[in-house]
């Protein structure tokens, strides 16, 4: 089997922030990687579920609904995919900018009922809170 375009990237150099990944057919996909790689730190599975909740909550109500394909995290738990049609970079680390903002606004986790997401009882709003603060100051300085 081929090795994927995600596995042929070195690991070990991936720095936190936003990357664009690759580009197929209209629709790029964006890293954002919220920590080092195989640094140790990574982002929690509750927290990680509730920051996807959020954020791709806040990005489909967005001004660019329109152009948002998907928002997922990252099986290593160092961050999200996000894909994007017609999005350049500065309109992207903008959206993101914004979306992080907002989220980190929200008092209650969107999709959260019992009825609404298959897992929802493995959410941390107060971590994925945590986790939003530190990339947004990640994005601020990019």
């Amino acid at each position: 089997m081929n090795k994927i375009p995600s596995f042929s990237k070195n690991h070990d150099v991936l720095e936190c922030g936003l990357h664009k990944s690759m580009e197929m057919r209209g629709i790029t996909t964006w890293d954002l990687r919220f920590k080092k790689p195989n640094a140790g730190d990574y982002v929690s599975p509750k927290a990680l579920h509730t920051v996807e909740h959020l954020m791709a909550t806040v990005l489909r109500n967005s001004e660019f609904k329109d152009d948002i394909i998907y928002f997922g995290p990252m099986g290593c738990r160092t961050g999200f995919y996000l894909l994007t049609a017609e999005l350049d970079f500065a309109q992207v680390l903008c959206l993101l900018k914004e979306s992080c903002a907002r989220a980190l606004e929200l008092d209650e986790i969107p999709g959260s009922k019992r009825e609404e997401c298959g897992n929802y009882l493995e959410h941390d709003l107060a971590d994925a809170r945590r986790e939003l603060a530190a990339y947004l100051e990640i994005l601020n300085k990019l």
